[in-house]
Formats: C-alpha cells, sequence, structure tokens
C-alpha cells in the first residue's frame, strides 16, 4: 500500500475547523432558543423560509431569530413578522421592553411607528378584544377601521352588550371644516365620503345600547384611539391623510401623564360635540 502523504498545513487546517466548530457549538449552547416565536410559527403554520419572504430576508436569518431570543430583528422586520404571525411583537421578542426601559413622562410609550399602517393589525384586534370598560374612536373619518378589521361591527356589538361603553367622534361630513380639508388632502376618496361610510356602519349599531356617536370638527388634526387604559394617537401631517401619519402607542402608568393629557383632550372634544341622530345613545 502507498504511503499516505499529508502536507504539513493540514494539521493547522483540521485544528482550526476543530477548534471553530467547538467554538461554534459552546456558542449554540449559551444561545437560548426563541420559544414564542417558534410558537407563534407553529401555530400560524408559516415554515422559516414563508416567514422570511414574508419580511423580506434570508431564511438564514430567521433561523438566527428562532434560535437565539436575544437577537432582536430591525424594528421594520419585527413588524412584519408579529403581523404575519398574528402575536405582539413584545411578545415574540421581551427584549424590546427590557432594552427600553423608562423612568420619566415617557415610559408611558410603549410603541412608536413612522406610519398609522406600520402598527400590526394585531395591536389594533388586542386593544379592541382586551377592552372591557370603554372603547373611543376619535379619527375624524373612522374610515380605515371597517376596512382593517375584520367584523367588527360585531365585534363591537358584543362588547357594548357585555357592559363595555362605545364612543365615535367624527367629523362632520357637511362642515366647512370638512370642505377645507377635502381641498387640502385632494384625493378621489374624500374626506366626507368616508365619514358617510363610518355613519352608514354605525346605522348596524343604532339598536345596541352603549353605543353613542357625535359629531365634532376640532380634532381634524390628531386622531385618538383609546381603550380602557391604553391609547393609540396619530397626529396628522400637513396634507397627509392618516395612514400616512405617524402613531403612539400609549399605557396609562401615571397622573397626569401623556395618556391623561390626550384622555382629557378628547372628553372635550366629546362634551362639545353633537349627537348623531341615527346611532343611539346610551
Amino acid at each position: 500500500m502507498g504511503t499516505l502523504v499529508r502536507h504539513p498545513w493540514d494539521v493547522w487546517d483540521v485544528s482550526q475547523v476543530a477548534s471553530k466548530f467547538v467554538l461554534d457549538v459552546l456558542k449554540r449552547g449559551t444561545d437560548v432558543a426563541n420559544v414564542a416565536l417558534r410558537k407563534a410559527m407553529a401555530d400560524a403554520k408559516l415554515t422559516e423560509q414563508q416567514l422570511a419572504a414574508i419580511c423580506g430576508v434570508d431564511v438564514k436569518t430567521v433561523m438566527r431569530w428562532v434560535a437565539d431570543e436575544t437577537r432582536l430583528p430591525h424594528p421594520r422586520h419585527r413588524w412584519a413578522a408579529s403581523e404575519a404571525l398574528g402575536v405582539e411583537e413584545t411578545v415574540l421578542w421581551p427584549d424590546t421592553i427590557r432594552k427600553n426601559v423608562k423612568t420619566g413622562a415617557d415610559r408611558e410609550i410603549l410603541a412608536v411607528y413612522p406610519y398609522r399602517s406600520a402598527c400590526p393589525k394585531s395591536v389594533w384586534r388586542d386593544l379592541i378584544t382586551g377592552a372591557q370598560k370603554e372603547i373611543t374612536f376619535a379619527g375624524y373619518t373612522n374610515y380605515f377601521l371597517w376596512l382593517e378589521i375584520p367584523n367588527l361591527v360585531n365585534t363591537l356589538r358584543r362588547k357594548a352588550q357585555r357592559g363595555c361603553r362605545i364612543r365615535f367622534l367624527i367629523g362632520d361630513p357637511d362642515s366647512e371644516v370638512t370642505r377645507r380639508r377635502e381641498e387640502v388632502e385632494n384625493v378621489p376618496l374624500t374626506v366626507s365620503t368616508r365619514i358617510r361610510i363610518t355613519l352608514e356602519e354605525l346605522t348596524k349599531l343604532a339598536d345596541v345600547p352603549g353605543v353613542e356617536a357625535r359629531f365634532g370638527d376640532d380634532h381634524i388634526a390628531m386622531s385618538v384611539f383609546t381603550f380602557d387604559q391604553q391609547m393609540l394617537v396619530t397626529p396628522h401631517l400637513a396634507d397627509l391623510v392618516g395612514h400616512d401619519s405617524p402613531m403612539l402607542h400609549l399605557q396609562r402608568l401615571q397622573d397626569d401623564g401623556l395618556y391623561d393629557r390626550f384622555a382629557h383632550h378628547v372628553t372635550h372634544l366629546w362634551n362639545r360635540g353633537r349627537p348623531v341622530p341615527s346611532v343611539s345613545k346610551a
């Protein structure tokens, strides 16, 4: 038999590979798998490849998310994954909270979205279903709600029947404020049309005690949606429609904090509003 000839660098190569293997094993041993993400993917019947395609990342990136719960994806990827899986990002990646512990007034800020449309639909669903005492939709048109939240009418009907107060503060479709806003936005689906769509949906709840609606024009520049102790706030920018404006997700944690300031704003506007005749009053 011939003699096996080894190059002098063979031993070096083997030792280097072995060392790297050992280091990789040790590193994997220190990582804690993201069990919540893995379970959410299983519940949603999504593979790593499918979630990667939805989030616009490589499948190896998703594999690393699953393998290590401390690995935080980019915010836009967390939002996309949360939306696809129907689970809040703070459940999938708890470190998003732990790494942003706040002690000042801003501790009431749970999340910030550069666009309202960037907020996962699961957040809206969870807030609506979780509220027990009061829900207020103080958006000027509230039009997007009927498009983005499936079966909202029946959901609100059940909430009201269980004792939850439901309030809608909307703009007057025939007011001068509405007309001027239509000129500013200059979009085919006008402000007044969007308001009338909401009014039509609200007539389906006219027979439900606890559902109220009022007209008001003073909130044209800001939408506030309250769900018991949590709130979504959208300041409307320049000529942009609501879904293109930023949004804050707040939770009440102190007296006279951000939540209370915006809640006072809504209460003031509600008290100044005029009842919508086609919707029952509490």
